[in-house]
């Protein structure tokens, strides 16, 4: 069974935003294969806001899918 992302646990209300830099920092020191925002499960736009504008703009994309 897949462990689950970073953004699913997030949005299901399991884990804090701030949990974010533990799930980056287990990637740095992992041998996962997959790319940064993969392991996170964001998708191209969240990535996109949280490199180019900062993780309060990442925080306000997954907040509003939590509303939903």
């Amino acid at each position: 069974m897949e462990e689950k992302k970073f953004k699913e646990l997030y949005l299901s209300g399991e884990i804090e935003f701030e949990d974010i830099d533990i799930y980056s920092e287990r990637w740095g020191m992992s041998d996962n294969m997959s790319t940064l925002r993969e392991y996170l499960g964001l998708n191209e736009e969240e990535e996109d806001a949280w490199i180019s504008i900062g993780e309060d703009e990442l925080r306000h994309l997954l907040d509003e899918q939590k509303a939903q």
